[in-house]
């Protein structure tokens, strides 16, 4: 009797072993475990796996592998505000002693005491104001310098984590999927390109010479007997929009196959990788999961997710719902 219990038990060890195992292949197997099994998870693999199989009819060679990016929305929370717009805002205070006047000229009164309703009443023109401010008269050496001491420190204001943790573990997965593929991963961004070269290979493993974005006009100077370049208030280069092929075109060098953005600011290169000849892959992230997130589209103040929906609900572009095909939003660590 005694011999035949532990027969039993013994066989309820391997069977629950045999499981164990089971399940583990399949998640070591699984490369976007974060993806429910739902139609944008399955649309990326059927997509990557048909432009890398060597021999068939849409094989991809891997100098043309090229995946873009958008970085705000896509790969880290936009809301409340851009990171960006946050950092120049903690920069205003910082550099509020310098300049007294501060405390009555706008936009940047606006900014000291938190009043985001005239800071948007602004419009462009406002936000304009307080990056020329803060984000020229130093070196590229110093501004680097400045943002990666304030990208170590600052906190995002709900989830009261750094903003680097505030990253988007599914798109992680994607990004290492594609390069596990040997696709070139590249973040093409409305945001600011010296603002994220310090940290975007640490986060999301993409180089500084893979990342395109809106830039001042710079120059080349000699700062105390040192040659510097110094960054200068003017506007060099819009990476927004229609600027986002133009900078993939000048930057890059070749069309992507696949395109990855969450607003109306990345319909344009959405649109330009569409427009390549053999398999393309358009995605767009829908943020829908305000429990979890935020969730928002068309009436938002920082990405507005409106005209590009609809154009890719004609066009067949994948949208991803956030709320129901992302098992996990953040690294589970974070």
């Amino acid at each position: 009797m005694a011999a035949r219990e532990s027969t039993r038990k013994h066989r309820y060890i391997v069977f629950g072993l045999l499981v164990c195992s089971l399940v583990c292949a399949h998640a070591q197997s699984d490369p976007l475990p974060s993806w429910n099994d739902t139609a944008p998870k399955k649309a990326i693999v059927a997509f990557v796996e048909k432009v890398t199989k060597d021999g068939a009819p849409d094989f991809v060679p891997v100098d043309q592998r090229i995946a873009t990016f958008d970085n705000d929305g896509t790969l880290w929370v936009e809301q409340p505000v851009y990171t960006q717009f946050a950092f120049a805002l903690d920069r205003i205070k910082a550099l509020a002693p310098q300049h007294p006047e501060w405390k009555t000229e706008q936009p940047f009164k606006a900014a000291l005491e938190g009043d985001f309703k005239t800071l948007a009443s602004g419009g462009e023109p406002a936000i304009l104001k307080i990056l020329a401010a803060t984000h020229s008269g130093m070196t590229t050496d110093q501004f680097a310098k400045i943002v990666s001491d304030w990208i170590a420190t600052a906190q995002h204001p709900r989830f009261k984590q750094p903003y680097t943790d505030c990253v988007y573990q599914p798109m992680l997965e994607l990004l290492a999927y594609l390069r596990a593929n040997r696709f070139k991963t590249y973040i093409v961004s409305g945001g600011g390109i010296e603002f994220m070269r310090p940290w975007t290979e640490k986060i999301y493993g993409v180089p500084p010479e893979q990342v395109v974005g809106s830039s001042v006009k710079t120059k080349f100077e000699l700062v105390d007997g040192k040659v510097a370049l110094m960054r200068l208030p003017e506007v060099n280069f819009v990476d927004d929009k229609e600027g986002k092929p133009v900078g993939i075109n000048e930057f890059i060098g070749r069309r992507p196959i696949a395109a990855f953005g969450n607003s109306d600011g990345d319909q344009q290169m959405l649109e330009w990788t569409a427009a390549g000849e053999g398999p393309r892959l358009m995605l767009l992230v829908h943020h829908t999961d305000a429990a979890r997130e935020y969730a928002y589209d068309r009436q938002s103040s920082f990405g507005k997710l409106d005209k590009a929906l609809d154009e890719a609900n004609v066009r067949g572009w994948v949208v991803v719902d956030m709320k129901n095909d992302w098992s996990r939003i953040f690294p589970p660590d974070k």
